[in-house]
């Protein structure tokens, strides 16, 4: 596992699970999102989720929304014209021989920092990337900045595990971008062992904890995710 993941792994999986993350937040109650509800509500001037508006407000670091703004950014996302699940940015690819480096140089920081900004004007849900410039502004003492950051990581992560508990197809968690799927299990402590397709519209990921000896018996063996708006959208926007 890449040294950044290792890094920030536990704190991200410990704070984004548990109500500390948010204080402010009710305890999280596992709800399906409803997805014609939220494109209405991300679609419509008059609503206080309308995208544009709510984008704008994570974008200048706002650490006041809470579990409810962040499903609709999440979820509205998929409803955006410039939405692609398969997007692949070159920004990431740049760096990649840097990510796995066990010690990085306050220059090797900066650039780790640049190119996950510019991954995420492609991918604002690439969690991924949000680690890797958690950490690099941690290395840099920027530790406001970098707050602000593991906010938003939280809440994007709550957003998505509040969609249910990933244990069965009818309470499989929903996601907007495939790679989510690993992101979020990288981050609870666990492997992927292999993946399967169910119809109609899931993946079935199997898995297994990052560190054995931390294995019991009462660890899932499979976590299943709901891709129908997935494929929906990018089928609508790719007909054959």
């Amino acid at each position: 596992m890449k040294t950044i993941i290792t890094h920030l792994c536990i704190l991200v999986s410990l704070i984004a699970f548990t109500a500390s993350a948010a204080p402010r937040d009710k305890k999280i109650k596992p709800e399906k999102p409803d997805m014609e509800a939220i494109k209405a509500s991300v679609t419509d001037p008059n609503s206080k989720f309308y995208y544009p508006r709510l984008m704008a407000e994570y974008e200048k670091n706002d650490t006041a929304l809470q579990l409810e703004a962040y499903r609709h950014l999440y979820y509205g996302y998929i409803f955006q014209e410039d939405y692609d699940p398969y997007r692949k940015t070159a920004y990431s690819q740049k760096v990649s021989e840097l990510y796995e480096r066990n010690k990085h140089t306050r220059a090797e920081c900066d650039t780790i920092i640049k190119y996950a900004e510019l991954s995420l004007k492609d991918n604002p849900f690439d969690l991924q990337q949000i680690n890797y410039l958690i950490y690099a502004l941690r290395e840099k003492k920027k530790i406001h900045l970098a707050n602000i950051w593991q906010y938003k990581l939280n809440h994007i992560l709550q957003a998505i595990v509040s969609s249910g508990t990933g244990i069965n197809p009818e309470n499989a968690w929903y996601v907007v971008i495939p790679s989510n799927e690993y992101h979020i299990i990288n981050f609870m402590g666990y492997q992927v062992t292999r993946q399967e397709f169910e119809k109609p519209y899931f993946d079935h990921i199997f898995v297994t904890k990052s560190d054995s000896s931390k294995k019991t018996d009462k660890d899932p063996e499979a976590f299943y995710f709901n891709i129908e708006d997935i494929l929906r959208e990018y089928n609508r926007k790719n007909p054959e």
